[in-house]
């Protein structure tokens, strides 16, 4: 849409939202010269979800299928996106391509756009876009994609990070979401990818659990990366006899890719935004990470 303004449409797909958020996220928008629109139901209250399933269907598939969009934000995550990704056709988003973004529960919609080839942004949200400064480099980054510019991090490497080079698609998202549609139409195709994985509130043993389910399942087996993101209110537990940091290596112990620990994505206010769905370069030395999507 060159030469034209560019727009984007905030939904409420998953939890309810603070109606405020999605006003601050209008504002910000609109400072950045996108005009910025609302679904019919995102300030819409049902409970713990934004909207009844028919009506956050409604604004999802409407979003999907509108041409005039660049762009789609889900205002937040939470839960609600398993009970209606299998009522969702996206064939709109392969005929009219446009950015979704969004994190947490949103790894549902990311899954889909992934196995679609659809690149697709792990990014901040209302609530952040709302109360972060435009300099912070969770917002700033997001503005730079949605206007054509690919990010390269380069950052310092985690002291226990494995190094070694990859390229593949970056996939993946929140842990739990995604544990969530193993074994349905809606798993990744995890066949030389590389997986990024963050996730909130879980315990110690809960994080070895699932990794141990992707190690028995063949899934390590077929990456040629990893990066590990933010782990937030994951309180370590001594009697695990080991770190959350040593519980990842341990899963993986015994395949040769390299893995990236400690990447600033995530539930946290330092949420680097990571384009899924698409081809990356990783690099993991002693010194430095460099993480490339151009």
């Amino acid at each position: 849409m060159s030469g034209q303004k560019k727009k984007i449409k905030i939904i409420s797909p998953s939890g309810v939202i603070d109606p405020a958020y999605i006003d601050g996220a209008v504002r910000v928008f609109n400072e950045w010269g996108i005009d910025a629109v609302v679904g019919d139901f995102a300030r819409e209250v049902y409970g713990r979800f934004a909207g009844s399933e028919a009506q956050r269907i409604h604004d999802l598939q409407d979003a999907i299928d509108d041409e005039s969009l660049d762009a789609i934000l889900c205002s937040r995550g939470g839960y609600g996106l398993a009970q209606i990704i299998d009522k969702i056709d996206f064939s709109g988003l392969i005929k009219h391509p446009k950015w979704l973004i969004g994190f947490s529960d949103v790894t549902v919609i990311h899954n889909v756009l992934s196995n679609r080839n659809i690149p697709s942004i792990h990014g901040v949200m209302a609530k952040h876009l709302t109360e972060l400064e435009d300099d912070s480099i969770s917002v700033a980054n997001l503005r730079k994609i949605l206007f054509g510019e690919m990010p390269v991090y380069e950052l310092a490497s985690h002291m226990e990070s494995r190094k070694g080079y990859a390229t593949g698609k970056l996939i993946g998202g929140n842990l739990s979401v995604f544990m969530g549609l193993r074994g349905s139409p809606f798993d990744l195709n995890y066949k030389d990818a590389i997986l990024f994985v963050e996730d909130i509130g879980e315990r110690p043993y809960q994080i070895d659990r699932m990794l141990q389910n992707l190690r028995l399942g063949g899934v390590f087996s077929q990456l040629s990366g990893m990066i590990v993101g933010h782990f937030t209110d994951c309180e370590e537990d001594l009697s695990m006899k080991k770190t959350i940091n040593q519980i990842v290596l341990d899963a993986v112990e015994g395949y040769d890719f390299p893995v990236c620990l400690g990447f600033p994505s995530g539930h946290e206010d330092t949420n680097y935004p990571l384009i899924l769905g698409r081809e990356i370069k990783m690099t993991v030395t002693d010194v430095k990470t460099i993480v490339d999507f151009s």
